[in-house]
């Protein structure tokens, strides 16, 4: 199964990388380092403490380890940018973004071989705990707002995006040392399901536009109280930002909430059962559909539609942490 999905992504990449070019060599060093990464490991994990190139640079634990160190530094850059008004700081806080995003692809793919490794029986895509997907959020978010700044020309846009990555990958590196989260383990039975491999992914981009529309109205509500106001795009930009990116975040949470009910549906014989994260996915569906209801029907925009945003990334948040922190039931398997 995990072959089909990687054989039949492959060209979902293909088109992807035809219309945005920079994916291009982004791929094409993954893809490289990747597989230089796993020749290195041949067939025994051990050889991630004795070859130099893994133990330093490719396995999963180091590349995920590179990747949470440029991300903080693009966004120093990005703030230097944005506050110090240097130029530079924007093109090598991008720089910087991309060489994250890099490492973080290379250790997820490296990190589903070496569940491989450890045995069939464990081996799978690595979207199964909060620690994966917690990576995952991070590569989806900033690739969705590197698309943004090169397609709007918004790269003041980054410091304000990348402090929420990090913010990530500050709960990532905390859930590594005091969880030791980063450890491979084996799949729940409730999580050994083909629906797992395409659902968690369809969520994830859903989540990283729904972040990526709420810190444009953070920035939408700056500029409109004048703070920062010479720095930031104009309204009208930050407004249709907003919009497109909550449009495409609906379109894929719907398809990961169908694909949702149909894995439910396989697992427990049932499309929906009330279950608190079924009820806050739905509540956070609802919100949405809302907004993008009132802006389509009554003409929704300014300081109304930018809080609306935020205030929705805290309830998508509630639906993705909060649920499993304070609250059980069948999705109990995903607790902190």
């Amino acid at each position: 199964m995990d072959l089909a999905i990687f054989i039949a992504t492959l060209p979902i990449l293909a088109i992807l990388a035809w219309y945005w070019k920079p994916l291009r060599l982004l791929f094409a060093l993954t893809a490289l380092f990747s597989t230089l990464a796993i020749w290195l490991y041949g067939h025994d994990l051990r050889h991630a403490e004795q070859v130099f190139l893994l133990k330093y640079a490719t396995s999963s634990q180091s590349a995920i380890l590179w990747m949470s160190i440029l991300f903080g530094l693009a966004t120093l850059f990005y703030w230097g940018g944005l506050f110090a008004r240097i130029p530079a700081g924007y093109r090598i806080g991008k720089r910087l973004c991309w060489a994250a995003v890099f490492f973080g692809l290379t250790g997820m793919i490296v990190r589903w071989r070496e569940s491989y490794l450890m045995g069939a029986d464990i081996g799978h895509i690595p979207v199964s705990n909060l620690y994966e997907v917690f990576v995952l959020f991070c590569l989806i978010t900033a690739l969705l707002y590197l698309y943004m700044e090169s397609r709007y020309c918004t790269p003041m846009l980054g410091a304000f995006m990348l402090p929420l990555v990090t913010t990530a990958v500050g709960f990532l590196l905390w859930y590594a040392i005091a969880r030791g989260a980063h450890h491979i383990q084996p799949l729940v039975p409730a999580l050994q399901s083909g629906w797992m491999k395409i659902h968690v992914p369809a969520n994830f981009v859903g989540y990283g536009c729904f972040a990526l529309a709420a810190v444009v109205g953070v920035a939408y509500l700056l500029k409109r109280h004048n703070i920062l106001s010479d720095r930031l795009p104009a309204l009208a930009v930050l407004d249709d930002v907003m919009y497109q990116t909550i449009a495409i975040g609906f379109t894929f949470f719907t398809l990961a909430t169908i694909l949702g009910a149909l894995w439910a549906a396989d697992a427990w014989g049932g499309y929906w059962s009330w279950d608190p994260k079924e009820t806050w996915a739905l509540i956070v569906w609802l919100n949405y559909a809302a907004w993008l209801h009132m802006r389509l029907i009554k003409g929704l925009r300014g300081a109304l539609a930018a809080w609306w945003a935020l205030i929705g990334l805290f309830v998508t948040l509630f639906a993705f942490l909060g649920v499993n922190m304070f609250l059980s039931g069948l999705h109990s398997y995903g607790q902190l």
